[in-house]
């Protein structure tokens, strides 16, 4: 099924990480995710994604990043 065929409906996922997905809404999320408040088709939910994820590396790495460069100042 393509994106344009797909009529479910969607929710912008995010985990304890900061890293975005999205799940169908009716089923129950996974461990570990919480929904953001934006729902609608695939497409706007990945658009919306597209928009505040522009960082791709998890919270852990960083913040380890943010600490060691820290420290070396």
């Amino acid at each position: 099924m393509s994106d344009d065929e797909d009529t479910r409906e969607y929710a912008v996922v995010i985990n304890h990480e900061e890293q975005y997905s999205i799940w169908p809404t009716g089923r129950e999320l996974p461990n570990g995710w919480t929904e953001v408040g934006v729902r609608g088709p695939k497409r706007d939910c990945l658009d919306h994604i597209d928009q505040v994820w522009t960082d791709m590396r998890p919270l852990s790495l960083r913040k380890a990043m943010a600490a060691a460069q820290a420290a070396g100042e």
